[in-house]
């Protein structure tokens, strides 16, 4: 796998890797030398099934460069910026729990210059002049910008942090992150056909073209559209994951996942409408791999 996502990576050092780690099992005294072989074997026919399917998954596909309409109604880069939209054909790309990206779909955002609309813009200002060291904190810790983790990598990154204090068994931690991941996965494309259905401006050129022309966020601004919030989509569906695998902690995963949605408004990146639609379907999503999880019988 990593050599199929890393194609600059010598496949023959990840090969290498992969048979120094099985090997360690022999020599520890702990597999057989046909146990590893097989293992090795199985997990390449994994990864191929896998591969395969990623090849064909619409991720490669290319915007033709259409927009709806140009000017302030519709999402432009920051100012300064002359930057492309990021993924704006992820929204088309195959699901693996729902039926398709739009399944979801929220109803459209008030546009650009309404009551409703300005009221969203002050909603930000609002929050950002009455900031609490926690909220940025939260801000900061959430912003997961291009060259970190990014949104889904901290999820993982919090719930590694969660299994050092309280593992689980391989197998069992293996399901968990395929569960985790594959709920993320569909949260972002599901966040995706919304946000390049509607291409809404962000805050910083919203409040800027209607309210403040020099207002700037706490955080920088993302190269895409403003509705819905990816971060709430996939922490809504994060959340419900891990508080059905934790169901002692079930409130609090809840409540990571909306402060996760809420650091965006208070980073000035996006307006409430932002969060709630995309926490909701980042919550039914979760729910699709809950049941997916009881169906197969992982917890058995």
């Amino acid at each position: 796998m990593l050599a199929e996502l890393y194609p600059n990576e010598p496949a023959v050092r990840l090969e290498r890797q992969a048979e120094e780690i099985a090997r360690a099992r022999v020599q520890a005294g702990v597999n057989y030398p046909s146990d590893v072989d097989a293992g090795l074997a199985l997990g390449r026919r994994v990864a191929e099934r896998v591969i395969d399917r990623a090849n064909n998954d619409g991720a490669d596909r290319e915007w033709d460069g259409s927009r709806p309409g140009s000017g302030p109604r519709f999402w432009e880069p920051p100012p300064g910026s002359a930057a492309r939209p990021v993924s704006p054909v992820a929204g088309t790309w195959e699901t693996w729990l729902m039926k398709s990206g739009s399944q979801f779909r929220p109803p459209a955002p008030p546009p650009f210059g309404t009551p409703a609309f300005l009221e969203q813009a002050r909603a930000v200002i609002r929050a950002q002049q009455q900031l609490t060291p926690e909220q940025k904190r939260a801000a900061l810790f959430w912003q997961g910008g291009e060259g970190t983790a990014l949104p889904p990598g901290i999820w993982m990154q919090v719930v590694l942090e969660r299994l050092h204090d309280e593992p689980l068994t391989t197998p069992r931690t293996t399901r968990l992150f395929a569960a985790l991941t594959v709920a993320m996965a569909d949260a972002g494309v599901a966040a995706w056909d919304a946000k390049y259905t509607y291409w809404y401006p962000r805050p910083e050129n919203g409040i800027r073209d209607s309210l403040d022309p020099d207002w700037k966020p706490f955080v920088e601004t993302p190269l895409f559209p403003s509705y819905v919030s990816g971060h709430s989509t996939y922490s809504g569906a994060a959340a419900e994951v891990l508080a059905h695998v934790f169901p002692d902690q079930a409130q609090l995963w809840r409540e990571r996942g909306r402060e996760a949605g809420l650091s965006r408004i208070w980073g000035g990146i996006h307006y409430p409408v932002d969060d709630i639609p995309g926490a909701r379907m980042g919550r039914r999503i979760g729910e699709l791999a809950v049941g997916r999880i009881e169906r197969d019988g992982a917890e058995q």
